[in-house]
Order: structure tokens, then C-alpha cells, then sequence
């Protein structure tokens, strides 16, 4: 599996969000979370001393009068509000309007610093995050901090090591759901995401972002350390841990470690004996798909690098480095 697939959780802010842990309101006294902002709202009231309004048929809890008196008490487990577009029902009409959003198109949050515009307030929220920089939530191992509570639930598994998501059909498991979704790709075959300039197909959003950068050669993400510059975050955050000779990623089975998701997995294979990768054309099996990449253009004749001295192509990026070496006369 690719590597950027296991970074997915650094630059898909949504993608976290699926985990019933998530309780993205934080006390900014005592540091306790809540899944809602009236559950801190009555928390805060409590702690000051203040009334707790609370409704005599549900238990349902307000730090408002006001909000005891708006409030739509619907029997447990009825959902009177049902979508007429795609028959989703709800139990809160607040949560039905919020829904409709998604048929009309309607985007009512409005980010004035960037214009990009949102349907619900949630989303709107981690959004402004992105200007801000604000990162409230902090894990208690390492110090960490990220702008969202799902992005810390998932951080903290690489402490625990939970790998909770499972594929079906290798037995495969992932810390979060988007990686297993990105795996599954891999027997399924489905490449969703293309290039409009050559329409190379990709598996993973983010590898098309970087892939398109060989066109326009942008490099915009930059070491501050050594000063060499990058197509994706992820090759970035790769490249410091040379500096940093961060190794975070350990075998359960020998103990070694690796500076990167993909090249542990790579590593497991060789105790396992794993090749998922499989040719349609000759029927051989590898065990990296850069390796499977390389071999494809065996029988598609395919050479994507391209000499910017004398034109000549090539299958494979390092004969095109070492051809580069007959023009700059450099040695090896």
C-alpha cells in the first residue's frame, strides 16, 4: 500500500471524522471534552454554580431557560422528519434542515478570509481552523497538537497501536476507516482520481495533486533545514526525518524500525510472503507496487521521464539519472 494513503488522516480534514469518540468541545478550565456545545455550556454552568434547566419528559439538559423552551421533545428511537429526496429520516428538525443543505446546494457559512463556502456550521468551524492555525487538541503521550479531535483520536492509535479496521479480503487492518477504503482499492482495482493533462489514474486524491505538479513542476513545500524542496507534503515530512532520524513505525514480529507507514509494510512482507500486487497481462506478482509500476511499462511501452537536454525517454526514473550523467560528465 502507498505510503500517502497512510497520511491520508494529515490532509483530508473530514475523513477522521467517522469515530463515535469525538467530542470536539473542549472545557478550557479543566480541559474535559464534550460531544456538544450545550453539554459544555451545562457543564460550565454546574462547575459556577449556576441552574441547570432540564426537560421533565426526555432528562434532555440546557444552561438556558430559552433553550428548555425551543426544544423539540421527540419519543426515544421516532424520527418524524423525513427527506422526500433520498428518505433519510431525523428526529430534530435543526438536523433535517442541516440535511437538505446537501440536495439544495445551499452554503450558507461564508469564510471571508478565503471566500470558500460551507453547508454546515461544523465543517465552516474546522475550516477557519486552517487560517487560524489553531490546534486545541493535544494528545497527552506526546504533546502533539491538531486543529480537530478526530485527527487526535487517529494520532493517538500510533501509540496503541489500535487498529480497529479491517479488509475484508487480506485481513489487513488500519487505525482509520479512509486508509481501509484507500487499501481496498488495491484488489478492487479502482483508480477514481485522473489527470486531465496525460489521464494517468490514481487511487488517492492526494497522489494525483502531487502527480500533477510533474506538469507544472511546482515544488512548494520546502525544507528549512537543508533547503531542498518538495512536489507533496507527505515527500516533505518523509525528507525530515532524515534530519530528524525519526523512525516512528516498529515490526511486531522482529522489532525493526521504520521511518514510514509504507516502508514497514514493506518490510512485513518479507516475513509474511505477501505480494499483492498481481500483472493482468503475464500473471507475475510483486510485492511493492512501485515494483508492479515499473513492470507494467514493460508491456505498455510507456517511458514518462523525459531527458530535458536531448529529449530521450525512459521506462524508469533512475536510467534517466544516470543518462543525465553523459551530458553533465558527473560520476556516481
Amino acid at each position: 500500500m502507498d505510503e500517502k494513503s497512510e497520511h491520508e488522516t494529515t490532509e483530508s480534514s473530514n475523513q477522521t471524522q467517522e469515530n463515535a469518540e469525538v467530542k470536539p468541545h473542549p472545557c478550557d478550565k479543566c480541559g474535559k471534552l464534550f460531544t456538544t456545545s450545550n453539554l459544555l455550556s451545562c457543564h460550565k454552568c454546574a462547575d459556577a454554580g449556576k441552574e441547570i434547566h432540564s426537560c421533565d419528559i426526555c432528562g434532555k439538559i440546557f444552561s438556558e431557560s430559552s433553550s428548555l423552551a425551543s426544544h423539540e421533545c421527540i419519543p426515544t428511537g421516532e424520527k418524524p422528519y423525513h427527506c422526500d429526496i433520498c428518505g433519510k429520516s431525523f428526529s430534530q428538525s435543526s438536523n433535517f434542515s442541516r440535511h437538505k443543505h446537501i440536495h439544495t446546494g445551499r452554503k450558507p457559512y461564508h469564510c471571508d478570509i478565503c471566500g470558500k463556502n460551507f453547508s454546515q456550521k461544523d465543517s465552516f468551524s474546522r475550516h477557519i481552523r486552517v487560517h487560524t492555525g489553531e490546534k486545541p487538541y493535544h494528545c497527552d503521550d506526546c504533546g502533539k497538537a491538531f486543529s480537530e479531535n478526530g485527527h487526535l483520536v487517529a494520532h493517538k492509535r500510533t501509540h496503541t497501536r489500535e487498529k480497529p479496521y479491517r479488509c475484508d479480503v487480506c485481513g489487513k487492518a488500519f487505525s482509520v476507516t479512509s486508509n481501509l477504503v484507500t487499501h481496498k482499492r488495491i484488489h478492487t482495482g479502482e483508480k477514481p482520481y485522473h489527470c486531465d493533462v496525460c489521464g494517468k489514474s490514481f487511487s488517492i486524491s492526494s497522489t494525483l495533486a502531487s502527480h500533477k505538479r510533474i506538469h507544472t513542476g511546482k515544488r512548494p513545500y520546502y525544507c528549512d533545514i537543508c533547503g531542498k524542496t518538495y512536489s507533496g507534503s507527505f515527500e516533505l515530512t518523509r525528507h525530515k526525518r532524515i534530519h530528524t532520524e525519526e523512525r516512528p513505525y516498529d515490526c511486531d514480529i522482529c522489532g525493526k524500525t521504520c521511518s514510514g507507514s509504507a516502508n514497514l509494510s514493506r518490510h512485513v512482507r518479507i516475513h509474511t510472503g505477501v505480494r499483492p500486487y498481481h500483472c493482468d497481462i503475464c500473471g507475475k506478482t510483486f510485492s511493492q507496487n512501485s515494483h508492479f509500476a515499473r513492470h507494467k511499462r514493460i508491456h505498455t511501452g510507456e517511458k514518462p521521464y523525459h531527458c530535458d537536454i536531448c529529449d530521450e525517454t525512459f521506462s524508469r526514473s533512475d536510467n534517466l539519472t544516470k543518462h543525465k550523467r553523459t551530458h553533465t560528465g558527473e560520476k556516481p
